[in-house]
């Protein structure tokens, strides 16, 4: 029996909710990784992010918001996505392999103490993984935003990272999720760097 579109919206809103709620119990996790990322920054660091597709958008919005700010008034803060630049990642795809288009820019820009942001709903995608891997030799921490089992990327998780992984199977949840993730993020680091504001 089909389902008219009033419905199919409102069972969106329902999983979107019920992701919501499961997620709740990464709320340790979640200050965690703010504490990694405001550590970086406090000690002269930079946070570089990557992902693909939605993932890409959930990288150019997270290094926006940092960048520029997201509501408290506050000097910017260093962060690039590396899923910004075109002719870069044209080039190198062209060049060389796609597997390749996040690693090349890490192993350029990537210093001992940054931090790598890597978004990846299924924790597969090859050209993530080789960034962490270049950022893990570079002495850089990695923070892994996932979703389902984790994937390849979760067995990569060393000691000095932190994964935040949304325990869902469905991509747009997960992204969803990942978007509120980037919310949390940004108001615990500007509160712990800058302090309560008017």
């Amino acid at each position: 029996q089909m389902i008219s579109p009033k419905e199919r919206v409102a069972q969106h809103f329902a999983r979107s909710i019920n992701a919501l709620q499961q997620a709740q119990a990464m709320n340790d996790d979640i200050v965690a990784a703010a504490n990694l990322l405001v550590a970086c920054l406090n000690n002269g660091g930079k946070i570089l992010i990557c992902g693909n597709g939605g993932s890409a958008a959930d990288s150019l919005h997270f290094s926006g918001e940092l960048l520029n700010k997201m509501d408290m008034e506050r000097p910017p803060l260093p962060a690039i996505s590396l899923a910004a630049d075109v002719s870069t990642l044209t080039s190198i795809a062209n060049d060389y392999r796609y597997q390749e288009v996040f690693s090349k820019q890490v192993q350029a820009l990537g210093n001992q103490g940054d931090v790598l942001v890597a978004f990846s709903t299924s924790g597969e995608s090859d050209n993530i993984l080789q960034a962490i891997e270049t950022a893990q030799q570079k002495q850089m921490a990695c923070l892994l935003l996932s979703g389902k089992s984790g994937g390849r990327m979760a067995a990569l998780k060393s000691q000095h990272d932190i994964e935040l992984r949304v325990p869902d199977s469905e991509t747009a949840r997960i992204q969803e999720v990942h978007g509120l993730i980037i919310h949390c993020l940004c108001d615990l680091i500007d509160h712990q760097l800058f302090g309560e504001q008017p």
